[in-house]
């Protein structure tokens, strides 16, 4: 269970970073990938904030190796389950906002999904 719980957690951690960069490097299309509809076309303000996303995704991510490198599963687990709650949430915005339902299910919801059972494995695991 362990091993499972970290192997995933080192795939959330590198994908979380990977989109992080991307809403810095490529907004445009990281927020049209993202779900929501009727998102602003891109402008300096909209550029800004979509940068001021990506540096809380790397830094979401990075904390995950932190904990990885640095703590007991069971507080991995613990976090994890914590920040399962961004991804869900993400999932209720672009619903709310009458974005494309798959995108909020499949990619968002599923990543919540992958997100809790890794953590269900590392606190499972630890005991």
């Amino acid at each position: 269970m362990l091993q499972i719980g970290y192997g995933l957690s080192g795939l959330i951690a590198a994908a979380i970073i990977f989109l992080g960069a991307r809403f810095w490097l490529a907004p445009g299309t990281a927020a049209a990938g993202f779900g929501i509809a009727g998102s602003p076309p891109p402008s300096a303000g909209f550029t800004a904030w979509l940068s001021v996303k990506g540096t809380r995704d790397i830094g979401s991510g990075l904390f995950v190796i932190l904990l990885m490198a640095n703590s007991t599963p069971r507080l991995l687990g613990e976090f994890l389950l914590l920040a399962s709650l961004i991804a869900f949430g993400d999932m209720a915005t672009v619903l709310r906002s009458r974005g494309s339902r798959a995108l909020a299910f499949g990619m968002h919801g599923l990543t919540g999904l992958v997100i809790v059972a890794a953590g269900v494995c590392l606190i499972v695991g630890a005991k």
